[in-house]
């Protein structure tokens, strides 16, 4: 079976789309998605998106890692397929979609994308990092010449560590650059390498250099090596609400793809 496929890209993380709608693809067939995202015998992609019919929201989204495996939210790829959807002419600059930790607001403005996340009421506070879930697990660790750092090697031994276990975290890299400016670098699990850039990890960090005491804006620009996000938020009584992760979300190229 023959299939459009759409690549997209937000600051640097890419990823495969397809239209799902006539529920085609064969959901369980892992092998195949992560023959799709590997980056020389497939497409090349950090993940794998279907658009699908939802009931209770304008569409829905499931998620791949490029393992193959479904996972958790990713907010990146969530930004991406606002972006899709309103190229299909689905939706136009506002919309509501299902995702795997349920529904999110998004708005389009001026081309940039801002995808609402989930309230985050704990943040765990370790001796030598935070602990969050925006949605996706991250670990937060503050370094020092962030740009010289060992993501891959570092990560990929915290990303298994206790208390993370087989499931394991996601692992961002931080240095502070001013009162509301950090650079970021991430390890993903189900990627099992450095991304570009990591929109639950952004999140997370902005989050947790605000509980840390780190920063006191309530809006952070985070710099990924794929580009700039920005992360806007409110400090409750019950933790952080009103999220926003805001960046762009662009098509890259589309083709045809075997199923």
């Amino acid at each position: 079976m023959t299939m459009t496929f759409y690549k997209y890209q937000g600051t640097g993380n890419d990823f495969i789309i397809v239209d799902n709608r006539l529920q085609l693809i064969d959901k369980n067939d892992t092998k195949r998605i992560a023959e799709l995202c590997d980056r020389r015998f497939g497409i090349g992609a950090d993940g794998f998106i279907l658009l699908e019919n939802d009931t209770s929201s304008d569409f829905k989204m499931v998620y791949y890692n490029a393992d193959g495996n479904e996972s958790s939210m990713c907010g990146n790829g969530g930004r991406c397929i606002t972006a899709f959807a309103k190229y299909l002419d689905i939706i136009k600059d506002t919309a509501i979609f299902n995702a795997i930790d349920g529904l999110h607001n998004v708005k389009i403005e001026k081309g940039i994308v801002h995808l609402k996340m989930q309230n985050v009421d704990d943040v765990e506070t370790h001796q030598d990092h935070l602990f969050l879930d925006t949605g996706s697990p991250h670990h937060v660790q503050l370094v020092s010449i962030l740009s010289k750092f060992d993501v891959k090697s570092i990560g990929s031994k915290i990303r298994y560590d206790e208390p993370y276990g087989e499931a394991g975290s996601n692992i961002n890299f931080v240095e502070k650059i001013s009162e509301s400016n950090f650079a970021v670098r991430t390890y993903e699990r189900g990627v099992e390498d450095e991304t570009l850039s990591c929109g639950t990890g952004v999140t997370a960090v902005a989050l947790a250099m605000h509980y840390s005491g780190k920063t006191m804006a309530n809006e952070v620009t985070l710099d990924t090596l794929g580009g700039k996000l920005n992360v806007s938020f409110e400090n409750t009584k019950n933790g952080y609400e009103d999220i926003w992760l805001i960046g762009p979300a662009e098509l890259v190229f589309k083709g045809e793809l075997e199923w």
